[in-house]
């Protein structure tokens, strides 16, 4: 089991580089200032993202009509739509409907089903869908649709007020983070919040560095019949899992003042800099890309025109005309799956000595054939036994071990992805589970 580290953590600690907003820095998202939150939004759906400094409470005018939200863990119904492990070993996403009556919950989960679709059709997300469990909550909305849907005046009654029209922008789609928090509580785990909510106008927005009691640190939102809306919450999910930058830039914002940026796929260094120094995106340099093009050093992102590179001339990170990551994208996303989620889980308890007829059993996470390429390795005292490899029960006697004496017999998956160059990642992607033998 890893230690879970919360998701967004690193995007909390810094600032938001948005001119309008008068911050400065350069990381993706903000934390709540005063009774105002910085979130993302995308004014097109085929464009980049922009940022709005938002109240953190919704208009008077929902709120006075708004219904509770649940009061405690179980008075909610929980669906487990994709459960592949258990929940301290995967990354768990919890997706609230809002907008949908009590005769709607099936038309829900048909949506939420949609949006999962066509999220994890997109690599990374489709070869390593096995690392997620995937909880549906049923909130249940007096009102069917949302506020500001068509128009601002419209007004409903839902489950986690959703609207648009959020501080007077039209696509942008907030929500009351406090009942959306009281209803993913309800779920086993949350470590990532989609909100699905039912319209077929275009919109969404990109929350973080949220304080949860129900564990996560993020949410993302979006409209549940527009076919353009899942690409908000894969791009979301590039900043919560591979803490990735923004790659899109401001006009008349000029050059970005800062120290190097800690995300993985923006650089104050130009390609045959990173190539001397050996960082960043080096490994990559020249290599032929998904989104198109090839791996170099394109000046803007990180929402400055100048003095800032990213990786390539366009990616999902940038607008939302393409569905692709760039590969050192890619790998910023594996690297964060496996800091959330183990490749390896033990089946025969670890807690107790065991003996040499006892069969060790351990699961492998169902990644799907694609960007990985898994292999299990076992281990006794240290010394491979390489006829086992691939096992996924055995006992002491098939690794060769014989009455007398204490053994430590360990069971490794690797990740050997031809998608992971870097170290660092290539390690994050390798787990192991030990035993003592008699």
């Amino acid at each position: 089991m890893r230690v879970r580290t919360p998701l967004f953590a690193a995007l909390a600690a810094g600032s938001l580089a948005v001119a309008a907003l008068g911050a400065a820095g350069s990381a993706t998202h903000a934390a709540t200032a005063g009774d105002t939150r910085t979130v993302e939004y995308f004014p097109s759906d085929h464009g980049a993202g922009r940022h709005a400094r938002v109240p953190t409470s919704v208009p008077e005018k929902i709120s006075r009509i708004s219904q509770a939200q649940p009061k405690a863990p179980g008075a909610t119904a929980v669906t487990p739509l994709q459960e592949t492990g258990p929940s301290d070993g995967r990354l768990d996403l919890v997706i609230i409907g809002d907008g949908y009556t009590a005769a709607q919950q099936a038309d829900f989960r048909a949506d939420a089903q949609t949006k999962l679709d066509a999220i994890f059709a997109i690599e990374p997300y489709k070869s390593y869908k096995g690392l997620f469990n995937f909880w549906l909550v049923d909130a249940v909305s007096n009102d069917s649709g949302v506020s500001g849907d068509p128009t601002k005046d419209v007004v409903k009654d839902t489950a986690v007020s959703s609207y648009f029209f959020c501080d007077d922008i039209e696509r942008l789609l907030c929500v009351d983070e406090k009942k959306v928090d009281a209803y993913a509580q309800q779920a086993p785990d949350s470590d990532i919040v989609f909100v699905v909510s039912n319209s077929t106008k275009y919109g969404g927005a990109g929350y973080s560095g949220l304080t949860s009691t129900a564990g996560h640190t993020g949410i993302a939102t979006m409209s549940s019949d527009n076919d353009r809306s899942y690409l908000i919450g894969a791009h979301e999910l590039g900043h919560s899992i591979g803490l990735l930058a923004d790659e899109y830039q401001y006009a008349g914002y000029g050059t970005y003042p800062g120290a190097e940026p800690v995300e993985p796929n923006t650089s104050k260094l130009t390609a045959d800099a990173m190539s001397a120094s050996q960082s960043k995106w080096y490994r990559w340099l020249g290599q032929s890309d998904p989104s198109g093009g090839t791996v170099g050093t394109y000046e803007g992102g990180g929402y400055y025109e100048y003095g800032i590179y990213r990786p390539t001339a366009n990616s999902i990170m940038r607008a939302l005309d393409t569905d692709k990551f760039n590969l050192p994208g890619r790998e910023a996303m594996i690297a964060g799956f496996y800091r959330d989620a183990d490749l390896l889980t033990a089946r025969t308890s670890t807690a107790r000595t065991l003996r040499t007829t006892d069969t060790l059993r351990v699961d492998l996470a169902p990644l799907a054939k694609g960007l990985s390429d898994v292999r299990v390795h076992w281990y006794v005292d240290g010394v491979e036994v390489t006829r086992a490899a691939g096992r996924h029960a055995l006992n002491g006697r098939a690794l060769g071990l014989r009455k007398g004496g204490v053994h430590q017999v360990t069971a490794t998956a690797v990740d050997a992805t031809a998608a992971l160059r870097d170290p660092a990642a290539r390690a994050a992607a390798t787990n192991s589970v030990t035993w003592t033998v008699r």
